[in-house]
């Protein structure tokens, strides 16, 4: 593939899926503060109890068959079909193994609602493996502009149910039923779009090239699984609803702009990446470029919010989570390297080499469940703080492997961001002090933004920072 038509591919699927979190992330927004007011933090808690069962059937059904196709370089009718009948089947028996588990994990958080709550919840179990195939295809056509507009539409259909049930007293089932109506709605938009449907049976061939690349990922994902959400299990046991729901609005909101990045540079870089896996030094230098690019735009984003947390909270949901605001700021500091993380452990997947992705999930949970077990027992605020360390040694981990292969590891990776992260730091102190010194929270978030703006591009145009050509190139959609 000519360098040119790579770069231009990569391009419009940056542009459409940026267009896609982004409005996405809006619609949320908006969403969410509306969802905030009307609820409390104890109807969130109570969402998030069950969130490590769900996640945890979540990653046996999909099993990381979809990057398996996706890198495939000639795929066959045979391995969608089988895909599609593998995802339903595990589907199904998980959601029959959580319809029954259902009043046992109510009865472990003393918290009756979850028995029927659960039950809902996990209809999605039948529904989402029926569109994998259709997604697959999108993602191998680098076809991403469908799929902005199908999840933007379904984000705002869901959010008007959402609000409305929680406006007439439903509460935490708002939540729940808007979630099932999302997953419904954008599996019957796409099928309508795509129009596939299974041709062929179950074929052994097919099965054995997908788990054998799948069974590593599948592995790295339940680890992983687990390990997000050990910390609602504690605090959900331990600690009272409310706290769970102050912590997990403080990180859904951190994770807005940083995981939708990441989930941008996830899809898109996979995709691009996997077209150059025998061509080692243009896979390095597209590698290297997403690398600064991504933390150019995501650092500066995620030190502003950090820095304009409490004006923020404040405004858009009130004083009644005003305990959001310590641990939104120390949040953010941990979740801006996330794209990082990703493209790291990208180039392993697009090489092949998920036992090595595996290997390195393996230390990095190990070191994760050491901070884990060592600060929370001291409060949020003191775990939250801990998990900006745990979050850069696990950067150090995952470019243990991309430094040793391709020259391009963690010293490497630091010296090209160093500049980012300084100038980056520079923004959020100025942006901290001036909100000290303006008694509006309104005029704080305002003026906060615009300095911090013109800080951090104007610095990114006198030290002649290369990503900034790089950034114009992907605004630019000629």
């Amino acid at each position: 593939m000519a360098e040119n038509s790579l770069k231009q591919k990569t391009k419009r699927g940056l542009y459409w899926k940026f267009a896609e979190q982004f409005s996405n992330y809006g619609v949320q927004f908006v969403i969410g503060i509306i969802l905030a007011r009307l609820l409390s933090p104890s109807d969130y808690g109570i969402t998030a109890l069950p969130s490590v069962f769900i996640a945890i059937a979540a990653v046996f059904t999909s099993a990381g068959f979809s990057d398996a196709l996706v890198r495939k370089p000639e795929l066959k009718e045979e391995d969608l079909s089988t895909t599609f009948l593998y995802s339903l089947g595990v589907g199904t028996l998980c959601y029959v193994i959580l319809f029954f588990a259902s009043p046992w994990i109510a009865d472990f958080y003393n918290t009756p609602v979850l028995r029927p709550l659960m039950r809902v919840t996990a209809l999605t179990f039948l529904i989402t493996p029926i569109g994998t195939p259709q997604n697959v295809l999108l993602k191998r056509k680098l076809d991403f502009k469908t799929p902005a507009k199908i999840s933007v539409v379904v984000k705002i259909l869901s959010g008007v149910v959402g609000i409305s049930l929680a406006y007439y007293g439903y509460g935490v089932w708002a939540l729940v039923l808007s979630g099932l109506f999302a997953t419904v709605v954008g599996l019957v938009i796409t099928m309508s779009i795509v129009r596939w449907l299974p041709k062929t049976g179950w074929a052994k061939e097919s099965f054995s090239y997908l788990w054998g690349f799948g069974n590593k990922m599948m592995a790295s994902a339940l680890l992983d699984t687990i390990y997000r959400n050990i910390t609602p299990i504690i605090v959900g046991k331990f600690f009272s609803t409310a706290d769970l729901g102050v912590y997990n609005r403080a990180r859904q909101y951190a994770a807005m702009p940083s995981q939708q990045i990441h989930s941008v540079v996830r899809e898109v870089s996979f995709p691009v990446l996997s077209k150059l896996q025998n061509d080692t030094e243009r896979l390095i230098i597209h590698y290297r470029t997403m690398i600064k690019v991504s933390a150019f735009v995501v650092f500066p984003i995620m030190m502003l919010m950090s820095a304009l947390a409490r004006p923020l909270i404040i405004t858009m949901i009130t004083e009644k989570w005003i305990d959001c605001v310590i641990l939104l700021q120390l949040i953010c500091f941990s979740m801006m390297w996330y794209p990082v993380h990703a493209l790291n452990l990208n180039i392993l997947t697009v090489c092949g080499r998920t036992d090595l992705f595996l290997k390195l999930e393996f230390i990095k949970k190990g070191w994760g469940l050491l901070v884990l077990c060592c600060s929370l027992p001291f409060g949020l605020v003191v775990f939250c703080a801990a998990g900006i360390v745990s979050s850069i040694v696990s950067v150090y981990i995952n470019t243990w492997y991309t430094g040793k292969f391709y020259g391009f590891g963690f010293k490497e990776q630091m010296k090209d961001l160093l500049p980012i992260i300084c100038l980056g730091l520079m923004m959020f102190v100025s942006v901290l002090g001036i909100s000290y010194l303006i008694p509006s929270l309104f005029l704080q978030i305002v003026v906060g933004t615009a300095v911090g703006a013109i800080i951090y591009i104007g610095g990114a145009y006198l030290f002649k920072f290369q990503e900034i050509e790089e950034v114009l190139f992907l605004l630019n959609r000629k």
